[in-house]
């Protein structure tokens, strides 16, 4: 009787461990990346590209076009747009020099320069940001880089500038808040100086398709 219920009780025990192992195997049907039951698997294990895994929107790519930084202009890091921490939001990316590549938008209020660098996040997970450089446009106002405001990385129609001697003149507010006063503004863009107005008195170097200003004095 002894060694009759020794065997049942392993037999039962055999029967348990079975069950267990049965309820541990992988359902029938495919499970999405998102967790989610999808369709009957096939039998074959499909590749994931690193691509497919990575995140979307913010910190996808570093500082992509609509993507917002922090306050600076010489360390700054992306932050989320919604945040308290954003500061400007980029409306113009482009990889290499600023020198070499295309021109940031006119009402541009700043330029960040980024150098070849390592972060925790970036375009393609290799942990480094090409060369390149992201044109700013501030949150919320001043807006330097909107007509008359006094700075931005160019001049534009609308802008007032002084002369700061040797034959070179600088961008300063038009409304007379600026570190110095206007002395002419800007009022055409032409392919060259023959084009410009009577009243014109200074020629800008602007660049561009249209590279001269008209200025008047004020």
């Amino acid at each position: 009787m002894r060694d009759r219920s020794s065997v049942g009780v392993v037999c039962g025990l055999l029967m348990l461990v079975g069950a267990l192992l049965a309820g541990c195997q992988s359902p029938s049907a495919g499970v999405a990346e998102d967790g989610r039951l999808g369709e009957p698997a096939t039998g074959t294990s499909a590749a994931v590209s690193p691509s497919a895994t990575r995140p979307s929107g913010y910190g996808a790519v570093f500082l992509a076009v609509d993507e917002c930084s922090s306050f600076g202009t010489t360390s700054f890091t992306e932050v989320p747009c919604a945040g308290e921490r954003a500061a400007a939001r980029v409306v113009a990316r482009h990889d290499g020099a600023v020198r070499e590549g295309p021109r940031c938008p006119a009402t541009t209020d700043f330029v960040l320069h980024i150098s070849e660098q390592r972060p925790a996040s970036d375009e393609d997970g290799d942990g480094a940001v090409p060369r390149g450089y992201a044109c700013m446009r501030n949150l919320q106002p001043p807006h330097p880089g909107d007509p008359g405001g006094g700075g931005g990385p160019r001049t534009v129609v609308g802008d007032c500038v002084y002369s700061s001697g040797d034959g070179q003149v600088r961008e300063t507010a038009c409304d007379g808040k600026g570190e110095r006063k206007p002395e002419y503004r800007v009022t055409r863009a032409v392919t060259g100086r023959a084009d410009c107005p009577g009243s014109t008195a200074l020629y800008v170097r602007l660049g561009g398709d249209r590279p001269v200003g008209c200025a008047r004095p004020l």
